[in-house]
């Protein structure tokens, strides 16, 4: 039985979109070429950079439990196994951006996916805002998120990391930022800004999402995949 890679990464962009609170994006070229040639001297080879300037939460990421409880591990000293393993991908797309997921929600979700939530899975929720809204003006500000009950029903699961295809696991009218709360209680993490989630819908599969290894680092970009059985 074969296995089948599914990227669930945004891409990396000058103007890509960005949670409001974090910095924007910018690539700028290093050297080309051509100007690396002549530096050189080489006739036959040009080495060619940019330099990225990029937030740890730009884009498809993963957070450090310090990001949001200051006693909480940085990105570079907490263990690897809440960043990949295995995974499901759970159904809550009807949920309107008017309420936000509750545990009932949670509960149905699995229970119709055919999978059991087991201690240290990865969970990921499909919301369908990515497909929806994606590079509109509804991106950053119109979308469900978790209620501090649906979150804390994750953790008490076993959940290890929460994702998610929208800018953050919270709903944005909470200013309690529930989600991340609870993460900081029962010390998890979560992965934000996925994509492809309709692919992995409903199934059991193994996830990556490595950060980088920064020094005292508050988050990390990530190449989430998803390996499935073909």
């Amino acid at each position: 039985m074969g296995l089948k890679l599914i990227d669930l990464s945004q891409e990396i962009y000058q103007g890509m979109s960005v949670f409001p609170m974090h910095q924007k994006t910018f690539i700028m070229t290093n050297m080309s070429h051509e100007e690396n040639m002549s530096m050189t001297g080489s006739k036959k080879l040009g080495f060619s950079a940019r330099n990225l300037l990029i937030s740890e939460h730009g884009g498809t990421h993963c957070d450090a439990v310090w990001e949001y409880k200051p006693s909480g591990l940085t990105i570079d000293k907490m263990p690897l196994h809440h960043f990949w393993g295995s995974a499901i991908c759970i159904d809550v797309s009807h949920i309107p951006p008017s309420r936000y997921i509750e545990p009932a929600d949670l509960e149905k979700a699995v229970a119709k996916s055919g999978q059991t939530l087991q201690a240290g899975d990865i969970v990921l929720l499909y919301t369908g805002h990515y497909d929806r809204h994606f590079n509109t003006d509804k991106w950053q500000a119109t979308y469900s998120g978790l209620s501090y009950a649906g979150a804390k029903w994750l953790a008490e699961q076993g959940a290890v990391n929460i994702g998610v295809d929208a800018p953050a696991i919270d709903h944005p009218d909470d200013i309690d930022f529930s989600g991340h709360l609870i993460c900081g209680e029962y010390d998890i993490t979560n992965t934000e800004n996925l994509c492809n989630l309709d692919k992995v819908l409903n199934q059991r599969f193994l996830f990556f999402g490595l950060p980088l290894k920064i020094r005292d680092g508050s988050g990390s970009p990530i190449r989430a995949i998803a390996l499935v059985e073909e």
